[in-house]
């Protein structure tokens, strides 16, 4: 029992390890040469909420206190989670194809490699996006409280993301046609979530279908908390963070179940 716990020990830290290495390449790959480097994550929201202020803010600012700034803040919240639930999984799409050459020279955990990328998106945002999300619900909120409470939806879309991403990475070494179906995919979870647009005017004959979509609690329960500056919804909480969970369980059961035939398709 002792030597089984202690290879679990060491083929933890062997996982760790690499997870380190792998995060740290693609990072490095990733902003080799560029003058933002992370804050690129941070720039392109900024930019999309500008737009659609521009075009929809005093149309929908009704819905939002009659206010265009927390319209502004409502859009970017919605945008933030659809570019990182977008940047992980894409990438995680083609993360065990990709390393197909070196999974079949060297012997390693191949869940490593889509979980590294989700990984190196999490850096991103911790350092680009969540300083600003945490000035946000400190200002709306004025509670340490909400504050600590943003990091549990946050913890749900990561959930998300890994499991998907580990879900269609899987599915590519089967299917190569999948990443022009799966920006398909990415395009009706963007429609279906209130990122610019208020839930309130969704029909109800369409709202039944909304529940398919694994983001709308994450990006319900960030607004509630950042800026309503009532104290976090429970609610709320527990819907992503159950949405967090039920996929990931089945991106990593279906990883796991896949995994035995990689090889004979690398």
């Amino acid at each position: 029992m002792l030597l089984s716990w202690k290879w679990k020990t060491s083929e933890v830290q062997h996982y760790w390890e690499l997870l380190q290495v792998l995060v740290a390449r693609n990072l490095k790959v990733r902003y080799r040469g560029s003058f933002l480097g992370v804050y690129w994550s941070l720039l392109n929201p900024l930019l999309m909420t500008a737009v659609y202020t521009a075009i929809f803010g005093t149309a929908f600012a009704s819905y939002y206190g009659n206010s265009i700034f927390n319209y502004v803040l409502a859009v970017f919240t919605g945008l933030v989670v659809i570019n990182f639930f977008s940047a992980c999984t894409t990438q995680a799409l083609w993360s065990v194809v990709n390393n197909g050459g070196l999974l079949n020279k060297i012997r390693m955990p191949v869940s490593v490699f889509p979980i590294s990328l989700v990984a190196a998106n999490v850096f991103q945002f911790a350092i680009g996006v969540l300083p600003l999300l945490t000035i946000m619900t400190l200002v709306n909120s004025k509670s340490l409280v909400n504050v600590l409470a943003l990091l549990l939806p946050l913890l749900g879309l990561v959930l998300v993301c890994t499991g998907i991403g580990l879900l269609v990475s899987a599915l590519f070494v089967f299917f190569r046609d999948l990443p022009y179906f799966y920006e398909l995919v990415v395009f009706m979870l963007w429609l279906s979530s209130p990122i610019f647009y208020p839930a309130a005017i969704v029909p109800a004959s369409v709202k039944s279908f909304l529940i398919l979509n694994p983001l709308l609690p994450v990006i319900e329960s960030i607004r509630q908390i950042a800026l309503s500056g009532a104290l976090p919804n429970v609610h709320f909480i527990v819907q992503s963070l159950l949405s967090g969970i039920i996929f990931f369980a089945l991106g990593l059961s279906c990883f796991r179940w896949w995994r035995h035939s990689f090889m004979d398709l690398l």
